[in-house]
């Protein structure tokens, strides 16, 4: 019970940015200076995962500035490492032009997109996470919105953040009921957890309707409407996202690799 309570303080937190604090202190710059990581980060070229490993230290400086530690990151961008392995796993099998032997080891330009790969799905989501955790999930729907984003996109990104409260806030409930009539028990069959989901979903599905009809009956639209921002970015937040881009392009277009490499030597 303790772990589905936890996730939904989590998700609370969220919503609110409190996690952690904006670095740049506008949300709207913050954005700027994720979407300018994440074209520098997938601009780079498949056949190059040292580059890519330059490109880490915006994770880890930014999430270190917003007190929410790197480690955290880490940690929560591993859940996608399963998806990422499932997209590139083939690819050293249709690749086999040999690129580096080290000994009797062959590195081939397939393993080479693979390792690339992941790399490029741990640091993007990493970057998410920092943007998320530092300004909240409803301040992000915000700037989109100030940027003239679709504001269909922006619903369903809100209306899904909802839903999830509410699947969460039932599974919660079902996990009560379950301990107070099972005298103690503590595991069951497969097919038991089978029912689960299914009574899950469609109890999740009901509140999410009643929630829906609520909303309907208070005037809603099916348009998120969101304050205004009152001030424009400070001077400060125009140094922050001029830093970092001026960090990407030096990232992107220079070889540290084999520019350390030549200082070591």
């Amino acid at each position: 019970m303790a772990s589905i309570e936890k996730a939904i303080t989590r998700l609370n937190s969220l919503e609110a940015g409190r996690g952690g604090g904006n670095p740049a202190g506008d949300v709207r710059v913050q954005l700027w200076v994720t979407v300018a990581f994440l074209l520098a980060l997938l601009s780079i070229p498949v056949y190059d995962p040292a580059r890519l490993l330059w490109m880490a230290c915006y994770p880890i400086i930014s999430s270190e500035i917003c007190g929410i530690g790197y480690l955290r990151v880490l940690l929560r961008s591993l859940w996608i490492l399963p998806l990422v392995v499932v997209i590139g796993v083939f690819n050293p099998l249709l690749d086999n032009a040999v690129v580096w032997k080290i000994g009797p080891v062959e590195i081939s330009r397939g393993w080479l997109s693979f390792i690339s790969l992941v790399i490029r799905g741990l640091l993007a989501f990493q970057a998410l996470v920092v943007l998320v955790e530092s300004c909240g999930f409803q301040d992000i729907c915000r700037a989109l919105r100030y940027f003239k984003c679709p504001g269909v996109l922006v619903t369903q990104l809100m209306m899904l953040y909802r839903y999830l409260g509410v699947l969460m806030q039932e599974a919660l409930l079902m996990k009560r009921a379950r301990e107070a009539r099972g005298y103690g028990r503590k595991s069951y069959p497969l097919r038991l957890w089978a029912t689960f989901a299914g009574q899950l979903l469609l109890h999740s599905v009901k509140s999410a309707m009643r929630v829906h009809v609520a909303m309907t009956a208070r005037g809603f639209d099916a348009v998120f409407r969101f304050r205004r921002f009152s001030h424009a970015p400070s001077a400060r937040d125009w140094v922050y996202l001029i830093v970092w881009i001026g960090v990407f392009a030096a990232l992107r277009f220079l070889d540290l690799t084999a520019f350390v490499g030549r200082l070591i030597m």
